[in-house]
């Protein structure tokens, strides 16, 4: 019987297994869609925790997750020796891995695989790491058996919601149009008002606001 053990890097990074037939039906129109494997029947989901503590954002103006190198090269690599390390070991299955332009909807398939609970602000948010994780996954037609978590959500307490600098948030859904971050980070000119947003927050890429009001971001490693 498959042993979640036997993942690579299991020591080292958070990581679980939810089946492909739970996501199958809410996938993105991307053009990595086209690797997914036929007959795919699982999806193992990687973790890849960015906080390195408070005082490394000292005067900072950019999100957290800016703040260390570049998580596609970092997650791309992990993702690919581990996808490589399965291909070795089960050689009849395609092992494809998917990092930032995934086609599934990777909250959903992390909190069917264990790893956390959803927030209001539509974050995965994990008891050990918070909310400052980057997801990356392996889909395979290899069938891991797994028993799978109903999706649970966050303690619902409004905070993000009620600090959020642009009214994005309603109810746990993300006005992408508001969102702060996704302003920061449009392509063309900007309106006066997100110009003025942005100097009002001394934050030229990204926000972090909801998460750094979320008591379930507190005492996290």
């Amino acid at each position: 019987m498959f042993n979640l053990k036997n993942l690579p890097f299991y020591d080292l990074l958070p990581v679980g297994v939810c089946s492909f037939e739970k996501i199958k039906d809410d996938l993105f129109e991307c053009r990595a869609k086209n690797r997914i494997p036929n007959d795919a029947k699982s999806v193992i989901v990687y973790l890849f925790p960015y906080y390195l503590g408070e005082e490394y954002y000292k005067n900072s103006n950019l999100s957290k997750y800016a703040v260390p190198d570049d998580y596609h090269k970092i997650c791309g690599v992990y993702l690919e020796k581990a996808a490589s390390h399965l291909k070795e070991k089960y050689t009849e299955y395609s092992f494809e891995y998917f990092c930032d332009n995934s086609p599934i909807n990777e909250v959903y398939a992390a909190c069917l695989s264990g790893l956390g609970v959803k927030g209001e602000n539509s974050l995965l948010i994990n008891k050990t790491y918070g909310s400052f994780c980057f997801i990356g996954e392996i889909i395979t037609d290899l069938d891991i058996p797994v028993e799978e978590k109903e999706t649970e959500t966050c303690l619902r307490c409004g905070l993000c919601e009620k600090h959020c600098i642009n009214n994005a948030l309603n109810k746990g859904k993300v006005d992408e149009n508001k969102c702060f971050s996704a302003i920061t980070q449009k392509k063309g000119e900007l309106t006066e008002y997100e110009k003025e947003l942005i100097r009002e927050s001394k934050c030229i890429w990204g926000c972090d606001v909801c998460q750094n009001i979320c008591p379930m971001n507190k005492n996290i490693k």
